[in-house]
């Protein structure tokens, strides 16, 4: 059982890793692992989704003026740290959710 689940890390780990290569990677991660589905890389997908998703809705807020702009400065930092666990779990083959909204990403991606 042990032996299978590696196996499947290190199948989907490229998948993963693509995933969170820019929107771009993205979609191709998605339609790689439409043939796959491998459940790994489907985890991987999800967080990146949901970090893609954040990140635009903090463009959004970028147009407030002033306020919006200190908030999207702020939290553009911490969204390129989340980024980077996320891309660290995947290199290192965990399925460990981002902290703060990995769970949450889960849950609103559950359907892919």
């Amino acid at each position: 059982m042990i032996e299978n689940t590696q196996n499947k890390i290190e199948e989907g780990k490229s998948i993963a890793i693509i995933a969170y290569l820019t929107l771009i990677g993205l979609i191709i991660a998605f339609v790689m692992n439409n043939d796959k589905k491998n459940s790994f890389s489907t985890y991987h997908i999800r967080q990146s989704l949901g970090l893609m998703c954040t990140g635009f809705a903090l463009f959004m807020v970028n147009f407030i003026p002033y306020l919006g702009w200190i908030l999207s400065l702020s939290a553009t930092f911490v969204l390129v740290a989340l980024w980077l666990m996320g891309l660290l779990n995947a290199l290192n083959g965990k399925e460990q959710p981002i902290p703060v909204v990995g769970n949450l990403y889960n849950k609103w991606f559950a359907n892919i």
